[in-house]
């Protein structure tokens, strides 16, 4: 009886363990308010465009960036080949968002809460992209084997030529997004009405 509890708690660890890898590691999220004024709805989209992030030459109603470090191991092999065994990353994700300076009331109070909610969750979109850009940098990362590099030297020019790659591709989803969102018609163009022709 023994033995088969041992046999069946076995199976459910090796069962487990690939989940277990997978989750090492989470993204710490955190959120950067900038104040804005007004009373009106019309009067804080003023504000946002006074005060939002500059992106370029552009203010925008919100913006996500993110701070990225790795650890990694290569591990020179007898062969002269050169392997990536480990590569955990630590990620944060930084939103940066409106804030009223003052508590807003009545049907203004109401609509910025949808207002600020649906932006909210638009830039949470973006995290989970950048997200989702991690973990595929860690799946190419791991186990990447570069022959005739005792020194492993060649394998880092292999792994960053494979991270531009996946970065630039994670820049265009979100750029596609972005398109879609902010178009006429859009989550974000409809919530900026809303916003801005309060009754």
């Amino acid at each position: 009886m023994k033995a088969g509890i041992r046999s069946w708690v076995l199976g459910l660890y090796v069962a487990l363990s690939p989940l277990v890898a997978r989750a090492e590691w989470q993204a710490v999220e955190k959120v950067q308010p900038y104040v804005i004024e007004g009373n009106t709805g019309a009067e804080l989209y003023a504000s946002i465009g006074e005060r939002g992030p500059k992106l370029g030459m552009v203010r925008a109603i919100a913006h996500t960036t993110f701070t990225l470090t790795w650890t990694r191991k290569y591990e020179p092999q007898q062969n002269g080949a050169c392997v990536l065994t480990t590569a955990r990353p630590k990620l944060t994700i930084i939103y940066t968002l409106p804030k009223p300076a003052r508590k807003l009331q009545g049907a203004t109070g109401n609509l910025w809460e949808t207002f600020i909610t649906g932006v909210r969750d638009h830039e949470k979109v973006h995290g989970e992209f950048i997200t989702d850009l991690v973990k595929a940098i860690e799946a190419t990362s791991i186990g990447l084997t570069v022959a005739d590099d005792p020194d492993c030297s060649k394998i880092r020019t292999e792994l960053t030529g494979r991270l531009g790659k996946l970065s630039q591709e994670q820049r265009q989803r979100s750029r596609d997004f972005d398109k879609v969102e902010l178009s006429n018609g859009g989550n974000i163009h409809q919530l900026v009405l809303m916003l801005v022709n309060q009754k």
